[in-house]
Formats: structure tokens, C-alpha cells, sequence
């Protein structure tokens, strides 16, 4: 399945305290456990008003339906082309 990075436009996002992202974290489990194995969840980065999620999935449309699950926006999705990271440069 393709990976895709979620872009979230979320104001004041990273002040959140612990507790409110682990609810978070909750919501996006409860959606992924109704639409499995359609998507996955690998990871997200929280910065100061976004939070960017890695997700694998079959396309778009199974993404915007975690989102309506869920209760979290969607700024944008990008599918991802290409993975580069140091190994890519040899050595």
C-alpha cells in the first residue's frame, strides 16, 4: 500500500499537554480499528499549529474517512513518491 504524509492545520496544536495528544492518539486508534487493514497509522510530528501524520493506506478517500472518524482536520495529503534518507548517499 502506498505511504502518505497528512499535513494538519491544528492552531496551538504543540502547547497541548500530554494527556490531550494520548486522547488524540485514542481518537485516531477507535477510527483506524473501524476502517483496518484499509489503513495504518506510523507515525505523527507535532510542531507548534501542525501536526504532520505518516499513514499508510489504499488512497485518499480511506484517509478523509479517518479524518470524519476521528474529528481531525485535513490541510493536505500527499502520496509519497520516493523515501530519501542518508542510506540513499552510500558510504
Amino acid at each position: 500500500m502506498p505511504r502518505f504524509v497528512i499535513e494538519r492545520d491544528i492552531p496551538g496544536i504543540g502547547a497541548t499537554p500530554s494527556e490531550g495528544l494520548r486522547g488524540a492518539a485514542q481518537a485516531s486508534n477507535d477510527a483506524l480499528m473501524t476502517l483496518s487493514p484499509r489503513v495504518q497509522w506510523q507515525e505523527s510530528y507535532v510542531s507548534a499549529d501542525k501536526v504532520y501524520c505518516v499513514f499508510i493506506a489504499e488512497d485518499e478517500a480511506v484517509i478523509a474517512e479517518h479524518a470524519e472518524l476521528s474529528g481531525f482536520p485535513v490541510t493536505r495529503i500527499s502520496r509519497v513518491e520516493t523515501v530519501l534518507d542518508p542510506t540513499v548517499g552510500g558510504r
